[in-house]
Parts: C-alpha cells; structure tokens; sequence
C-alpha cells in the first residue's frame, strides 16, 4: 500500500457547486487552512525543542543526546516507512534529502544544542526569530519564489523586532554560542527550503522519514562512541527531554511542518516561525523557570501583526 499525502495529491469526491453568497469557494481555501494548521502544529512543537533539550543536557552529553534523538527518530520513521511498504525515493530525489539531512537532522540540533551548553533557551531564541527570513531568502535562491515587496517588509520588521526582543533578554552581550546559533540558523534554512521543496512531490512525513533513515549510519557509531565517553544520568527530566525532541521535534513536528509548507508555501509557512521564539520563552518560563521582561506581551502583538500581513501578502 502506497500513503497518500493530503498536501501533494488531493481527490475531487463532491460534485462541485458554483460559489455564491454564503456558498463560498472551499477548494484552495480549506487546503490553505490545513496548511496553515499543520504549519502552526509544528510550529508549535519546535517551540518545545530548547526547553526540551535543555532538560535532556541534564543527564546526556551534547553528543550523545543528538545522535541518540536521531536513532530513535529515525526508528520511528523507519517503521513507519517499513509498515506501510514505501518504495525508495527516486535517484533524482536523494541528493534533496541529503541536504535536508544534513540540515535538519544533524545539523541544527548539534549547532543548538552545543550553543545551549553556555547559553540561556531565551538568547538562543534568536536563531528562531531569524529563521523565518533566511528560509525566505533560501527559498527566493532556490526555488524561484518571488514574494512581494509588502511580504519582505513585514518579515523584516518581524524578524528585527524578535531580534531586539531576545538580545534585551540576554542583557544586550553576545556570547561564544553565538557562532554556533548563527551557524544553526543557516544550515536549517537550507534543510526547511529543500524539505519543503521535496514535501510537493512526495509526502512531507516521507520527506524527514527518509532523511532519517539516510543518517543512520552516522548517527548509530556515533551514539555508541559519545555514550561511552559522555557521562549519563537517567532522570524525568533528562528522559523526558530526550523523548520529546526524538519523537516531538525531529518526527512528528518535521512531519506536518513539511506538509504545511507544501500546502501553503515555504514563505509563508517560514514567518508562522516569527511565533517560535515567543512560544518558546513561554515554554521557558513554566518548565525552567527563567524571568521574562514586561516587553513581552508587546512583543507577542508587534509578531502577530507581522505574522498577519505575511499571511496576507500576495507573491
């Protein structure tokens, strides 16, 4: 049995019926909402990665919780391919995955969990407030998405109020993470542009499920080599943050956000992210127990104003 992915292949079941006063057109606009949705739901789900890892650095070291939290993605994502019987992706399709491999999979939870050693889950935020513009910028280079003048406008504002919202909470000082976090930022832009890329000719889940898969044999030595190096201590937290950025973060958010990008576009799906970091020091707060300033509900309204015009905007 081949699975079928509501964002790349969509079937006609009603009989069409002409729009009209309280009869809208449903067509492209419900597909633009799922895409939005699941586009929010991993949104959602990566906003729980630092605090996540931050848990997860209680009791593993930071090679040993990425290539752990990769094995056991990547388990997941096998079986799931394996129970379903999915063919492999044509030739023409594996040099696209590598990439999103090399970006996603590994190298944005190595560069960010190295910076997290050393730095607090609210600066390393920056990297999120970032990420939106950079995939942006990454998807008008790779693709040929041409957003309009009013779309690069409003992610600009977007992503330099986030920016001045998290260099305030870190004091204004940047520290020797910053070289990881920038780092961070580009190697996933690249991963987000190929994987949504890849998301509109074969189903996204398939998309990181292969990526997954592809780094196995990297990510298995590794995982055995850190494990016996690096001190662990198994505790609810360090677990629980193990668990979540394996199945939460690197599977299941991977999973609808490329299916969000491919419902709705890599643009506009990257500037939901200009929520990420605001979510994120939320998440903060109640499960780490950092301090937020009084500009954060400010902030949160100036985003979602940016969050809306991008949403908004034609291109």
């Amino acid at each position: 049995m081949r699975a079928q992915d509501s964002a790349t292949a969509q079937t006609a079941i009603a009989v069409p019926v002409a729009p009209g006063p309280g009869r809208p057109a449903t067509g492209r606009g419900s597909a633009a909402r799922a895409g939005t949705l699941q586009a929010t739901l991993g949104v959602t789900a990566f906003s729980l990665t630092f605090p996540a890892t931050a848990w997860g650095l209680e009791g593993f070291g930071p090679w040993s919780l990425v290539a752990v939290r990769t094995v056991l993605a990547a388990v997941i994502a096998g079986g799931c391919l394996l129970a379903l019987r999915v063919p492999l992706p044509g030739r023409r399709h594996w040099a696209g995955l590598a990439v999103v491999a090399a970006g996603v999979v590994l190298g944005f939870p190595l560069l960010t969990t190295l910076a997290l050693q050393t730095s607090t889950t609210a600066h390393a935020a920056v990297v999120v407030g970032l990420l939106p513009l950079t995939t942006a910028l990454f998807s008008a280079l790779r693709v040929g998405t041409r957003p309009s003048r009013t779309f690069w406008v409003a992610a600009s504002a977007g992503a330099a109020v986030v920016i001045a919202f998290t260099v305030q909470q870190s004091g204004g000082a940047l520290t020797s993470a910053d070289a990881y976090l920038f780092a961070a930022l580009l190697v996933c832009a690249a991963g987000y542009t190929e994987g949504g890329r890849l998301a509109r000719v074969m189903p996204g889940w398939q998309v990181i499920g292969w990526a997954l898969v592809l780094c196995l044999p990297v990510t298995v030595p590794v995982a055995v080599v850190a494990l016996s190096y690096e001190p662990v201590q198994l505790t609810a937290h360090s677990v629980t943050g193990l668990l979540w950025v394996a199945a939460g973060s690197q599977f299941v958010g991977l999973v609808v956000w490329y299916r969000g990008m491919a419902a709705i576009g890599i643009p506009k799906a990257s500037q939901l992210q200009l929520a990420q970091p605001l979510l994120t020091l939320v998440w903060s707060v109640l499960l780490l127990g950092e301090h937020l300033t009084p500009a954060a509900p400010l902030t949160a309204a100036a985003v979602l104003v940016c969050i809306a015009v991008t949403q908004r905007a034609r291109g």
